[in-house]
């Protein structure tokens, strides 16, 4: 059938480089940053979090040549504002003075008074309200301070770790620009989507929901979902206002446009299935520096690796989720002593290639070190890490030291024993003799022993008393507290931190027959277990300190040992929540080794779980309106967690996996133990990093399910997303008739190859031995893939095509960087959209159709190949 083109696919110039070259004036960091938020779309960012006024119209035009008017947040901060330079706000190392400009500008300087002593003070900004870069060093000021921009496009300035301001003065750069764009027009809502006509020429779209700012969108957007906007009540209907304005590349706005009103009546809302906020907007509602609202401050290179915060809109590259903890790729910090920065490849069984952004820094030699500022107040340090195995296999021991701001804090105590596999791709083995290796990153965790304020910098060293040689791929930063138990009445407490404690205070829960007792809370401590805890009978609440406090630990002398809970449907609309479990396993053993393996089970809620060394964080065979938020999944030698067998009506939200060793989060809509068909199924709000064995999203069938919102990146053997119908030899259903639908994917550096050599794409389209039909993507950006972009492929047997593709469609698609992968696989690279002609032996074309609206393809090596005459790709 081949390809058909309605209209020629829209292309853009390629993104300005992320970073600067080595040794260029850091001053200027904000130049390549910026220039890639805004061609990246970053600013598709959802401002569901908080509100900010638009800027008065005076501003909004750049009249004047005087400062330009802003809003300020911090404590007192209009007395920065007021002419008067011995009044003056106050501000600390986290909680900064902040003006907003109401639209982003091209600034040309920011004017501070700094009264009293030299205070430790750096200017930072932002177009999102979210994600800010370096506008200046950090050093000490004092008196009259003016910070030239030289044109930075800047909607929010801040003076990060400044205690008092006594004036602040912000100007525009004289671009000569002071034209404001066309109003958009066409503006009409479709249900809770609003739509306007695109206006040539202009840099993005504001949108405003009764006059407050609620997204900025970028030029090729059209429209934009509300998933916040009030719900009817049982009693009271609710409306909202929307207007759009056109921004130009000077900041200018355009006027309103006519307003669209949208009225939900009463009754309708649905809480359970809507999109949820980033929790930081809570925090920059108040003016607040928390972690999650500063993941991206300290330096142009931090920005590149906090690249987690962004959009909300289905038109931008996906937020994925928004976790409590700033991670800053090594390659971002500073490497001294000879240290060296590794990569960029995607070799299997290479530091480099296993590592975050293909990029790692080893420490070889005593003295080398990498070094770290932080972003925002910290009491814990977490890092991604190889150091080699032993000779014969499992794994050596070593230290690596910790300094914060030059002083030795304490050892890092790392061991390869969970790493470093071998031999056969799809079954490696903890034998070096076995074959090529793979899987050779962990991860270790410090509590520093005392809260390490923002601005400070934390060093991993190695000394003489460090034996190993290291690589060290990202940090995590974290500032942590212990939950207390919320009720001593109602939650019992275990005896100690043995297994046995905490079944006898599982237990006396269950049997308690006053009616107080809501379940266990357990305290901060290092529990040992040995096997399942069963919970049963009545639902309980089981609650932990928190993930870095309560923490369940498998026997140290054993491998490979079940533990975690199980649960039967007595204990239906059960919480477990706040603790972590460290699992001893080193290989992949199919069947136990997951935290919670459920069936037939329903009203469960997991939250705040951290699960690492298992082989599965949930595994939920028929099971219904569960809920799992908040978890954070690492280093598991199988999926991160499966939905499957009918389970229906379930809510997956705010969940990161890094390092899994099966598909990190799945649906598989298998029959063989028991449920029906598998739907209403919302997955939101996922990040999944570092996949070394599938995908990070995968789906099998089914109908009626959502999957928004979810970023991929750095897969290293499979497609960043998996839509397949393969049904793997177990009774399945296939997709449709209802539509299972995407949103929002964000996939970067995505694919590998695998199976003998097959290789694999940012998204995988598979239709295979049942039907692959009513599949919707609205809203995908795959960027820098190994191999490919999209690929269609059919599977055959004897011969013989399964099903084909049908009535597939995807709108707002953007592929980036597809290039010739120059390995062994070159001959099956580069292509933006791939229909495969022959996948490997024994196999043949892809077979059926898809149709591609609103379709950007750039810097590919080939936009579209389709030599087939089976597969028809329409471009509209």
């Amino acid at each position: 059938m081949g390809t058909t083109r309605r209209t020629t696919p829209r292309t853009t110039p390629r993104a300005a480089p992320r970073s600067s070259p080595r040794g260029a004036p850091r001053r200027r960091a904000w130049r390549s940053v910026l220039a890639a938020v805004l061609s990246t779309g970053l600013l598709a960012t959802g401002w569901q979090a908080f509100s900010a006024e638009a800027a008065p119209d005076g501003a909004a035009a750049g009249k004047g040549a005087g400062p330009l008017p802003v809003h300020l947040t911090g404590d007192g901060a209009a007395r920065a504002h007021d002419g008067d330079p011995r009044s003056y706000a106050k501000g600390s190392t986290s909680r900064w003075v902040r003006a907003d400009l109401g639209a982003t500008r091209r600034l040309d300087r920011v004017e501070l008074k700094l009264p009293g002593k030299a205070q430790r003070v750096q200017l930072q900004g932002s177009v999102n309200g979210r994600d800010f870069v370096e506008l200046s060093d950090a050093r000490a000021r004092k008196g009259e301070v003016t910070l030239r921009l030289d044109g930075a496009p800047v909607r929010y300035v801040r003076v990060a770790g400044a205690h008092r301001v006594g004036e602040l003065a912000v100007y525009r750069a004289k671009s000569g620009d002071t034209a404001p764009p066309k109003t958009p027009r066409g503006v009409r809502l479709d249900g809770a989507t609003l739509r306007w006509e695109r206006i040539p020429g202009v840099a993005g779209y504001d949108v405003y929901a009764d006059g407050r700012l609620r997204a900025g969108l970028p030029a090729k957007a059209t429209r934009w979902k509300d998933t916040m906007a009030p719900g009817g009540t049982a009693r009271k209907a609710d409306s909202v206002d929307y207007t759009v304005r056109a921004r130009d590349a000077a900041g200018n706005q355009s006027p309103d446009s006519r307003a669209a009103t949208r009225t939900v009546a009463a009754g309708e809302s649905s809480p359970r299935a809507a999109f949820k906020p980033p929790r930081s907007g809570a925090g920059l509602a108040k003016g607040a520096g928390s972690t999650k609202a500063t993941k991206a401050a300290g330096s142009a290179e931090t920005v590149k690796a906090a690249k987690t915060v962004k959009g909300g809109a289905t038109t931008g590259a996906a937020t994925g989720a928004d976790m409590p903890y700033t991670t800053v790729e090594a390659e971002a910090g500073t490497a001294g002593g000879g240290a060296q920065v590794v990569g960029a490849n995607r070799k299997i069984g290479d530091l480099a290639g296993e590592a975050s952004g293909r990029k790692a820094v080893t420490l070889k030699e005593t003295g080398q070190y990498v070094e770290f500022t932080t972003a925002a107040e910290t009491n814990t340090l977490a890092t991604r890490f190889s150091i080699p195995d032993a000779p014969g296999g499992g794994g050596t021991n070593a230290t690596l030291n910790v300094y914060v701001d030059g002083e030795k804090v304490k050892p890092l105590d790392l061991t390869s024993k969970y790493a470093w596999l071998y031999g056969a791709e799809a079954s490696p083995v903890n034998n070096p003799g076995a074959g090529p290796a793979r899987h050779i990153y962990d991860e270790a965790q410090l509590d520093l022993g005392r809260t390490v304020p923002a601005g400070s910098t934390v060093r991993l060293q190695k000394d003489a008393d460090n034996s190993s040689s290291y690589a060290i791929d990202f940090v995590d930063f974290e500032k942590v507290s212990a939950t207390p138990n919320p009720d001593s009445g109602a939650f019992v407490e275990p005896a100690g931190f043995g297994h046995q404690d905490v079944q006898n205070a599982l237990d006396q829960a269950r049997m308690d027959t006053t009616g107080k007792i809501q379940g266990v809370y357990l305290p901060p401590g290092d529990y040992q277990t040995s096997s399942k805890f069963q919970v049963y009978g009545k639902p309980v609440k089981v609650i932990g300190a928190g993930p870095w406090f309560t923490r369940f630990h498998a026997p140290s002398g054993q491998e490979n040992t079940d533990v975690g809970f199980r649960a039967d449907n007595g204990a239906n609309g059960s919480t477990f929540a706040g603790f972590a479990y460290f699992g001893n396993y080193t290989s992949r053993i199919d069947g136990p080794g997951k935290v919670f393996d459920f069936q037939n089970v329903s009203g469960i809620t997991i939250e705040n779980i951290w699960a690492e060394h298992m082989v599965c964080l949930y595994w939920g065979a028929n099971t219904d309106r569960m809920t799992l938020k908040d978890n954070r999944i690492r280093n598991t030698f199988a999926d991160g967690l499966n939905m499957t067998n009918g389970s229906s009506d379930n809510l997956v939200t705010n969940n990161e996996t890094r390092s899994t060793g099966d598909d990190s989060f799945a649906l598989f809509s298998a029959l063989d133990s028991g449920g029906g068909e598998q739907t209403n199924n919302v997955y939101e709000n996922l990040t999944s990093k570092l996949t070394w064995r599938a995908a990070g999203l995968a789906v099998y069938g089914g109908q009626l399910n959502t999957f928004r919102n979810i970023r991929v990146t750095d897969t290293l053997v499979y497609s960043g997303v998996t839509i397949s119908s393969l049904d793997f030899g177990f009774p399945m259903n296939g997709f449709g008739p209802g539509q299972t639908t995407f949103e929002n994917l964000g996939i970067e550096r995505a694919g590998g190859h695998f199976w003998n050599g097959q290789t694999f794409p940012g998204i995988w389209m598979f239709s295979a031995s049942k039907p692959f039909k009513a599949i919707r993507v609205k809203g995908a950006e795959i960027t820098d893939p190994t191999y490919h972009g999209i690929m269609f492929q059919t599977n055959y047997v004897g011969g013989q095509p399964q099903n084909p593709v049908e009535d597939t469609e995807l709108s707002d698609v953007t592929i980036s960087g597809a290039k010739r992968s120059g390995d062994e696989y070159d001959h099956k690279s580069g292509f933006g959209i791939w229909a495969n002609e022959m996948p490997e032996a024994g196999q043949g074309p892809a077979v059926g159709q898809a149709t591609f609206r609103g379709l950007t393809l750039r810097d590919n090596a080939e936009d579209v190949r389709n030599t087939t005459s089976t597969f028809k790709v329409t471009i509209e």
